[in-house]
């Protein structure tokens, strides 16, 4: 299975998850309040994945590195789980550009 947006609802929210076909969430989303926001998110994911401008690459407090995907409002899209080297962390951001503009959504 290829990656796909699992979108899903989170007590009274919704948010989704960008997974790889192994299940592994490589991307998550904030909460939003409505269903209908929450698959615009995966909208603007899909549409600025492509866009290496729209990855910050950052470093958690422990160290590990990450990224957050953003709009083009500079709004954060999607934060990545944090990874065990920058290599590894730009590996994923390359996976999210290929994989999430195609990725289809499931509840």
């Amino acid at each position: 299975m290829a990656a796909y947006f699992h979108l899903k609802a989170s007590g009274t929210q919704w948010m989704f998850n960008l997974k790889g076909g192994n299940g592994e969430t490589v991307l998550t989303s904030e909460r939003y309040t409505t269903k209908q926001s929450a698959e615009s998110g995966i909208a603007s994911v899909k549409v600025n994945a492509p866009l290496d401008a729209r990855y910050d690459r950052l470093t958690a407090k422990n160290g590990q590195p990450y990224f957050v995907l953003k709009a083009a409002n500079g709004q954060p899209i999607g934060t990545s789980e944090t990874y065990s080297s920058t290599t590894a962390r730009d590996n994923g951001i390359q996976w999210v550009k290929v994989n999430a503009p195609g990725a289809p959504t499931k509840e």
